[in-house]
């Protein structure tokens, strides 16, 4: 029984039916998730019991379901990663993506050892933030590309970094292989000489980072190690919510989260939140009800036309207010 709620039958046994009370009836208890695939359910849809957290074990891919208080610990160690397996690789991005008002130039770039990243900057005079921009457990496919493209379009010199030395997934398989043989150490290394390639090579004064899900969590990973960041975006990526970890970062951050998000619940993005405020760190935490994990993907089951539209419209804004205006 995949979804057998435990609790009430055994509430039901104990103390007959009318003894029961609401709480009993809120709390849904769920087989562990590798029952719960074995019993056919997809590992998209696989469900923790209420208050627990789903994430990927990094040495094998497998889900797990972990008490909130030790999720951000054994991210933080290298132990699990936070990223749900329902994305599909298609491209497919969206008009709703609007552009800007630059046309773009692109190409190729080394900038960590022999890893090539995708630049994307405005044709034309003047000077520029910098934008380090993070791809999702697929890798740098020309879904990040095209977005790279439309940020860029705004005025930003964007850097789409490959955080899997040049492997780009296609099937789910594929992507769980490569985020769990991703070094975290050496994922920051190279979002680290991102950041210094743009400041070095486009005289940017001002630079942000921007990634969605596993590039979301990487785009704090960055913050938390690089004290030249001026803006961070995150878009439902894995959180930290220890103070002593965030007190690293002193300037804004914009995070895009989703109310059924089962990998990122809102309690934990309220924890983010309340963190981030007891520090001083201004920040803008947007919780978009009614959508689930990876809402703002055009090529997923659970995109959600408006709210990504809207979503977008926050990210260009933030961009513009901290990026641009001193």
């Amino acid at each position: 029984m995949q979804t057998a709620v435990l609790v009430v039958i055994f509430a039901f046994t104990l103390f007959g039916f009318s003894q029961l009370t609401d709480s009993a009836f809120a709390i849904a208890y769920f087989p562990p998730p590798l029952k719960q695939i074995s019993d056919g359910v997809d590992p998209a849809n696989v469900t923790c019991t209420e208050g627990l957290e789903i994430v990927l074990k990094k040495s094998n891919g497998n889900p797990a379901c972990l008490k909130p208080a030790s999720v951000a610990k054994l991210i933080a160690r290298g132990w699990a990663i936070h990223i749900l397996p329902d994305y599909k690789n298609e491209l497919n991005n969206s008009e709703i993506f609007a552009l800007g008002n630059y046309n773009v130039e692109t190409q190729d770039v080394n900038y960590f050892n022999d890893i090539q990243g995708f630049l994307a900057k405005p044709i034309g005079e003047g000077q520029f933030p910098g934008m380090v921009m993070i791809h999702e457990w697929w890798g740098l496919n020309d879904n990040i590309k095209e977005m790279a493209e439309k940020l860029a379009s705004h005025g930003y010199v964007v850097l789409a970094v490959d955080l899997y030395n040049g492997e780009v997934a296609i099937t789910s398989d594929q992507a769980r292989q490569l985020i769990t043989s991703f070094d975290t150490n050496v994922g920051i290394e190279n979002m680290n000489f991102a950041a210094s390639y743009i400041q070095e090579n486009h005289n940017v004064q001002k630079i942000g980072s921007i990634g969605w899900c596993f590039g979301g969590g990487q785009s704090l990973n960055l913050a938390l190690n690089n004290q030249n960041m001026d803006a961070t975006i995150i878009y439902y990526g894995s959180l930290i919510t220890e103070q002593e970890l965030l007190s690293n970062i002193s300037w804004p951050v914009l995070g895009i989260f989703a109310e059924f998000d089962q990998g990122i619940p809102v309690e934990s993005v309220n924890d983010f939140e309340t963190s981030l405020d007891d520090l001083d760190i201004p920040n803008e935490i947007h919780i978009y009800p009614g959508v689930a994990h990876a809402f703002a993907n055009p090529s997923g089951e659970r995109y959600a036309p408006n709210e990504s539209k809207d979503a977008w419209e926050k990210t260009i804004e933030f961009l513009e207010l901290n990026l641009k205006m001193s």
